[in-house]
């Protein structure tokens, strides 16, 4: 295996704007390195502020022809870019297991997940709806209209390079407006490519720029600052969020968070408790545990909870870790050391306070950013690592005796992304799926990712949905038009 594996063909590496590969302004670039080696496997153009203007220009100058352009026009172009996608699996797959690490199964996966965004919102665009009425009174009509926002920033994670950028790309382009994509410095190359692909399904010059960065605080903060940005959506962290949420606030610009999560994944004694192990492991190793959705904390009733964790750690401890390109891997790095010390503290912490390790627990050695498949067992109710967000391939566990109780503690976090939980007693589905906190709840399933669902939380996981017919309307405006009768 070399350290320095070989790109796909023909993927961009400078900034996308005006739909062209350009440099930046200054000439700089930055290395974009492989998580299962640590070693360099390209490096990219580092936009700056300059850039930033340019692309807003781009997007501004396009706004106004992209709007215009018939719904069922833009619904074929995002049509052949799901199309161009599905074709390009393969290269889009390496690149996300070159630069993020997970398993070449599960890039594979996330090409036909974030996909399927593009091929939704080409469905929704021929939707867009409104609506006409008699005004009460009788004196005329109402006519209410949705128009594009217009131009929008598009923040990116690396977990998930590609989807996180359809979910948003996708239902921005279906409602009419442009959009500046600024990927996550770890993993800009999917979605330069992706970009490419946009091009070559027919999407006209300027609608949208990518522009990979190292000065994230500076390049989004100068597009905030311009009045002519009219949206921002954002996934990463809470704190980063709340930081979006004051500079939109100087526009009143309309805003889209999907920030952090603290999932719950409850197990009650009258689960199916096989099939509650494997949802376990759906919720808890999809993408290493690197996702907003992983299921954080396992709350599991004391009756079942030995047989539970017992069979929980035998199945963490086969899975296979290595290099995602390597045949057969089931868990691939963490996106970079810092990522790897902060688990590593975190487990550390636990164990010095008395939680009991049920299997790993440290980090693995040699090349690459590697955490062995976790569980820990008899955590301190007061825990760091139950309060964090661990974002890692580490299953905790607490136990409890009655279904208030395990809904409090799913309950007593700031964060309500998503929650989970495992039982056969239809009254008990019902009622505790009302009484979560979250703004997504999966029972009995482990998975629960849909482009045809709204994705959103709660609290302070975030504002507004994405994905589901829910999606476009967070980039369209209502207008209300006053018709004489």
């Amino acid at each position: 295996m070399s350290d320095r594996p070989d790109l796909p063909a023909d993927t961009p590496t400078d900034l996308w704007i005006d739909g062209h590969a350009l440099p930046s302004v200054s000439g700089a670039r930055f290395d974009v390195a492989d998580p299962a080696t640590g070693g360099v496997l390209t490096s990219v153009a580092d936009a700056g502020v300059a850039d930033a203007s340019k692309a807003l220009d781009s997007a501004v100058a396009a706004q106004s022809r992209w709007a215009a352009t018939p719904p069922r026009r833009r619904s074929e172009i995002l049509y052949r870019a799901w199309e161009l996608v599905v074709e390009h699996t393969d290269e889009l797959a390496l690149l996300m297991t070159l630069e993020m690490g997970k398993p070449l199964a599960e890039a594979r996966g996330e090409v036909a997940y974030g996909g399927e965004f593009l091929r939704w919102f080409a469905e929704e665009a021929v939707r867009i709806g409104g609506r006409t009425t008699t005004a009460p009174s009788g004196n005329g009509r109402i006519l209410v209209t949705k128009e594009p926002v217009g131009p929008c920033l598009a923040v990116t994670p690396w977990n998930f390079p590609l989807a996180m950028g359809t979910r948003k790309i996708g239902p921005a382009l279906a409602a009419g407006c442009t959009v500046i994509v600024k990927p996550a410095e770890d993993t800009p190359l999917t979605m330069l490519l992706l970009a490419r692909l946009f091009r070559d399904a027919g999407l006209p010059d300027g609608v949208l720029s990518v522009l990979p960065t190292l000065d994230s605080a500076g390049v989004i903060g100068a597009l905030m600052a311009d009045s002519r940005l009219a949206k921002i959506s954002f996934t990463g962290s809470t704190q980063v969020g709340r930081i979006l949420l004051g500079q939109a606030a100087h526009h009143v610009m309309k805003a889209s968070m999907e920030l952090g999560g603290n999932a719950p994944f409850i197990v009650f004694d009258d689960a199916d408790i096989d099939a509650a192990v494997e949802g376990a492991l759906a919720a808890k190793m999809r993408n290493g545990g690197q996702a907003c959705t992983a299921a954080n904390r396992f709350l599991v009733h004391n009756a079942v909870r030995e047989r539970f964790t017992a069979a929980l750690a035998d199945r963490m401890d086969a899975l296979r870790v290595g290099a995602g390109r390597e045949d057969g891997t089931e868990v691939g790095p963490l996106i970079n050391e810092r990522q790897r010390s902060r688990i590593a503290a975190l487990v550390d912490d636990a164990v010095a306070s008395g939680a009991v390790v049920r299997t790993g627990g440290k980090a693995i050695a040699g090349d690459g950013w590697f955490y062995a498949p976790t569980v820990l067992d008899h955590l301190p109710t007061d825990s760091d690592i139950l309060a964090e967000e661990i974002f890692g391939p580490v299953a905790v566990i607490t136990g409890f005796d009655t279904e208030d109780e395990a809904v409090a503690a799913a309950n007593d976090t700031p964060y309500g992304l998503a929650a989970y939980f495992y039982t056969r007693d239809l009254d008990r589905t019902l009622r505790v799926s009302a009484a979560l906190n979250a703004g997504m709840v999966g029972v009995n399933r482990g998975i629960i990712s849909d482009p045809a669902a709204p994705f959103g939380g709660v609290k302070e996981s975030g504002l507004g949905s994405e994905g589901g017919s829910e999606g476009i309307a967070e980039y369209l405006t209502t207008k209300y038009i006053a018709l004489t009768a």
